[in-house]
């Protein structure tokens, strides 16, 4: 499986990039946005891993460029900054899924894999009020469409097969992220914050409620 790594700290960089040879991917490092928008351009990947804060074009430069010349390699983004409001930014420009520095390794590991997983898989359509989930291009669709970054569609996919039924966010992590490490909590929040916005944006007859101290819910709404 071959990586791009896209981090403009060149001692981290090469740290990352020994610790996923050792773990069998094939990886190309760029250091700053227009290196990474050239490789992309020559290079086929099976995942991106993007620094936010880079000289020349910033990370969230970068992916929306990548997604606006449709390449849809799956971004990893890694970034300093701790605020739920920059995490959704970086979904919203259209990463896959972001990690907080620092990172563990394992995380880091597990964070690819869960990115890449789904490359390949032919996936059941799903569909719930006004709204249908296109497995090919990970679009969710109402009165309008817009793309999903692999994270989203699974967790949209998994609220519409559990509709009308309270998820915790405990359930929601272990059945979406799957892998076996600490995750912050509020990682859930983040993506659900986002995946309000889409719905709202494509003109959907439903919303994902929260439910205080309970969990959330998949539902329709009057209209």
């Amino acid at each position: 499986m071959r990586l791009l790594l896209v981090e403009d700290d060149r001692d981290l960089s090469s740290a990352v990039k020994k610790l996923l040879e050792i773990n069998k991917y094939e990886v190309d490092t760029a250091f700053d946005g227009l290196e990474a928008l050239s490789y992309l351009e020559y290079g086929e990947y099976d995942g991106v891993i993007l620094d936010v804060m880079m000289p020349k074009l910033d990370g969230i430069g970068v992916v929306k460029k990548m997604r606006a010349n449709e390449n849809n390699t799956p971004v990893l983004m890694l970034t300093a900054k701790a605020e739920i409001d920059d995490r959704v930014l970086g979904l919203d420009s259209g990463a896959d899924d972001y990690l907080t520095k620092p990172f563990a390794a394992k995380e880091l590991l597990a964070r690819i894999r869960s990115i890449t997983r789904r490359k390949g898989e032919v996936l059941e359509a799903y569909k719930f009020s006004n709204i249908s989930l296109d497995p090919e291009t990970f679009e969710i669709k109402a009165k309008e469409s817009v793309r999903l970054t692999s994270k989203e569609y699974r967790l949209m996919e998994y609220l519409i097969r559990n509709k009308n039924v309270i998820l915790s966010t405990e359930r929601i992590l272990d059945s979406v992220w799957e892998y076996d490490t600490e995750v912050e909590l509020n990682v859930v929040w983040v993506f659900i914050s986002s995946l309000r916005k889409k719905l709202e944006q494509i003109g959907a007859n439903c919303t994902i409620r929260s439910l205080r101290g309970v969990g959330y819910r998949l539902e329709e709404i009057n209209v």
